[in-house]
């Protein structure tokens, strides 16, 4: 431990001495041992500061593993079911793990540093299955959450922040691309990665770096509109985005205890990160054989008609029938698409592209409950994907 602080058996991000200087809610939750806020100043300022400005979410807490060794590659590729050999030096892959059931134990991303050289982030912990998983390679695996900090700076001012506080060169960095810059005098590492389905960067830097950082960051801000966000507010950002997150949109398989609860790359919506071409991978045995017979579960994006956020909702394929198909992970009114929207999990074959689905939705007006079936369409793209995120260089704001 460096500079963190301990509160109440929680860790303290280092840039928790300028976040408790802007909050004024005093909402806090646990995130894997740290103190992570919900939000600073009012949920829908901060949603809307990465939807027309620039909202910075602190990623300290997120597990970070570093990965080096001779075989660091093909344990990788033997851990995860996408092909690993095809990421390059500078660049991020989002990728799933699983076990050998070919169930989901998570999702997160990996950098590839350098040769030979990796770190994992993740939102769990997983030191005991990433040992086990490395038994008979020549790998080493170093939990570096503690020694590495992080902002999410996320929104269409973005990039114009970042140049404004002297970054040279992050014009040129592309999507999923990671270099080193210079920042007063020693070196940070800058990804063009996030959650939120926007422009957006993420800022790695060492823990004594954080204040300065910060500071600078948010003095090159002031006239971009850049504000702190929490949780609530990128959650908002990442259903638009159509992204899962564990817990919430699908249960860690090494967690479960019922069978039947766990979910798969291919119902999750995440085929196109399997990749069969591959000799051996956890799980490919199970995968390959669900492919052939069909999955049981489908994940879904909805458009909701109304606007009463379907949480917890169960999902039919008729108005009229007493049997639920699936139900909600993930739901919210989007004010930006001006959609009702949200995501969920159905049974096969329901959930093609195009399908007309209804949702069970139950809200409270004054004392009172009202419940609606709401009609909802089966829809393949993110609600919110502007061509900004993927533009190189992003065009000033």
């Amino acid at each position: 431990m460096t500079i963190q602080e301990v509160e109440q058996g929680r860790l303290r991000s280092p840039f928790y001495p300028r976040q408790a200087e802007i909050d004024r809610l005093n909402n806090w939750h646990e995130w894997k041992g740290y103190s992570s806020a919900d939000g600073f100043y009012d949920t829908t300022l901060e949603y809307f500061s990465i939807r027309n400005s620039t909202g910075v979410f602190d990623l300290t807490p997120m597990t970070k593993y570093r990965i080096t060794g001779p075989d660091a590659l093909d344990y990788l590729n033997r851990l995860v079911t996408r092909d690993m050999r095809k990421i390059k030096p500078g660049r991020v892959a989002y990728a799933v793990w699983c076990d050998d059931q070919g169930q989901v134990i998570d999702d997160g991303t990996i950098f590839h540093l350098s040769e030979g050289d990796y770190r994992l982030c993740s939102q769990e912990r997983h030191m005991s299955w990433l040992t086990m998983s490395a038994i008979g390679m020549d790998v080493s695996i170093v939990d570096e959450t503690e020694e590495i900090c992080a902002l999410a700076v996320q929104g269409p001012t973005s990039f114009s922040i970042l140049q404004a506080m002297g970054i040279k060169g992050i014009e040129k960095l592309r999507p999923f691309g990671l270099a080193h810059f210079d920042f007063q005098g020693s070196g940070i590492m800058i990804s063009r990665t996030g959650f939120t389905g926007d422009l957006g960067y993420e800022v790695w830097l060492s823990p004594d770096q954080a204040l300065d950082l910060w500071d600078a960051l948010f003095e090159a801000g002031k006239i971009y509109g850049i504000m702190a966000i929490g949780t609530e507010a990128l959650e908002q950002s990442r259903i638009e985005a159509g992204f899962i997150a564990a817990y919430v949109d699908f249960l860690p398989a090494d967690v479960t205890v019922r069978s039947g609860r766990s979910r798969s790359p291919l119902e999750l919506g995440l085929d196109w990160l399997v990749d069969f071409k591959k000799p051996n991978f956890n799980g490919r045995r199970a995968l390959a054989e669900e492919k052939r017979k069909g999955s049981t579960w489908q994940l879904v994006k909805l458009d909701i008609e109304g606007n009463k956020p379907a949480h917890h909702s169960y999902v039919y394929a008729n108005p009229k029938s007493k049997k639920e198909v699936g139900f909600i992970t993930s739901a919210v009114w989007s004010p930006v698409c001006k959609q009702n929207i949200a995501l969920g999990t159905v049974r096969s074959p329901h959930g093609k592209v195009g399908d007309k689905l209804y949702v069970e939705v139950y809200y409270q007006r004054e004392m009172h409950w009202s419940r609606v079936m709401a009609e909802a369409i089966v829809v393949d793209k993110p609600f919110w994907d502007p061509p900004r995120k993927r533009a190189t260089p992003p065009g000033p704001f």
